[in-house]
């Protein structure tokens, strides 16, 4: 196998969490990636309690002592080695959804961190006139009155 393919895939190494003896997985990155089989077979084993926690875990430590404080660490999982690892979102299997309309985005607070990052980047037009509109400062407001009074 290349190293450019070993970079675009996540390897596991001797995993050993729970029902999982010792196995090895390779997961190629930017695909969509489902994890299927029997009840007890190890599947939440593998991406939650391994890949999730070790992504999340690898993520965490990047922060200051400081702030790991306030955050959950996830156990460190049964692995011999990972490689490729990313930081992950995961969402247990358990039903949370409070409402029918409730999303991913909802669900992790997402969109509450879009809709700041849109108000700040986007830009507001003029649907009459398509000019672009500007945000007024104090400043501009106050030589805007000093010409007009």
């Amino acid at each position: 196998m290349g190293s450019r393919k070993l970079a675009h895939t996540i390897r596991l190494r001797g995993v050993s969490q729970n029902n999982l003896k010792d196995i090895d997985v390779d997961i190629p990155l930017g695909k969509l990636v489902v994890v299927t089989g029997l009840s007890g077979t190890g599947k939440s084993s593998l991406v939650f309690e391994t890949l999730h926690a070790e992504g999340q875990r690898r993520y965490v430590e990047t922060f200051s002592p400081y702030i790991r404080q306030f955050l959950e660490m996830l156990q460190r999982p049964e692995v011999k080695s990972v490689e490729n690892i990313r930081p992950s979102i995961a969402i247990q299997q358990t039903n949370t959804v409070k409402t029918s309309r409730s999303t991913v985005g909802t669900m992790t607070e997402l969109c509450d961190f879009f809709k700041v990052w849109f108000s700040h980047t986007s830009s507001l037009y003029d649907p009459a006139t398509g000019k672009k509109i500007e945000a007024d400062t104090p400043q501009s407001i106050w030589k805007k009155m000093l010409k007009t009074h």
